[in-house]
């Protein structure tokens, strides 16, 4: 497993022994990268990556110009394993990292900016897309305008709470990209009114 492009492009990343975490491939990452690009939505760009595993995506977008990342995962081993990718590339002064379930995130710490680009990639067949993205919403924690990158699997109901919209889907064997545009409630009535 590498990073695909950027500063970082060609260095190798740890992967996770076992069948525990299921990384993103380098392939559908770089097409990931390429739809984001085109875009104009990494350079920058404050992330998010949910459900962080490796760490990939959240490094990917910082080789390719974001400001900075905040990596999330309940699981130890996982959020260690990110935190081991970053310091090996140096790229841990750009990082932060928060050991929480996605569906409990709480309010956004107010030292944090609101983000701009999200990656999640949760284990499939789990139900946990929609939870994470109300828990996001209702913590303050995306920008207006967000992009969401939702990584499910291909029979994914695609029934997301109101404050997200599909915009863009590709298909990448048993794998589904969805690209999500993020608009708060707040800002749509204003929109309305």
């Amino acid at each position: 497993m590498r990073i695909v492009s950027g500063k970082y492009g060609g260095r190798k990343l740890a992967a996770p022994k076992g069948n525990d975490i299921r990384p993103t491939s380098d392939k559908i990452r770089g097409a990931v990268f390429n739809m984001l690009r085109n875009r104009g939505a990494v350079e920058d760009a404050i992330v998010i990556d949910i459900f962080c595993g490796t760490g990939a995506l959240g490094l990917e977008a910082l080789s390719q110009g974001a400001d900075s990342c905040i990596s999330i995962d309940k699981n130890k081993d996982s959020l260690n394993l990110a935190k081991q990718n970053a310091e090996s590339l140096g790229a841990e002064n750009e990082s932060r990292f928060i050991l929480k379930d996605a569906a409990k995130l709480g309010l956004k710490p107010d030292d944090m900016l609101p983000a701009t680009l999200v990656f999640l990639d949760p284990p499939y067949n789990q139900n946990l897309i929609n939870p994470a993205l109300t828990a996001l919403n209702a913590g303050d924690w995306l920008a207006d305008d967000a992009l969401l990158v939702i990584e499910v699997e291909k029979t994914f109901d695609e029934n997301l709470p109101t404050a997200f919209s599909i915009l863009d889907e590709k298909n990448y064997g048993d794998t589904t990209i969805l690209l999500a545009g993020y608009e708060s409630i707040n800002k749509a009535e204003q929109d309305n009114a």
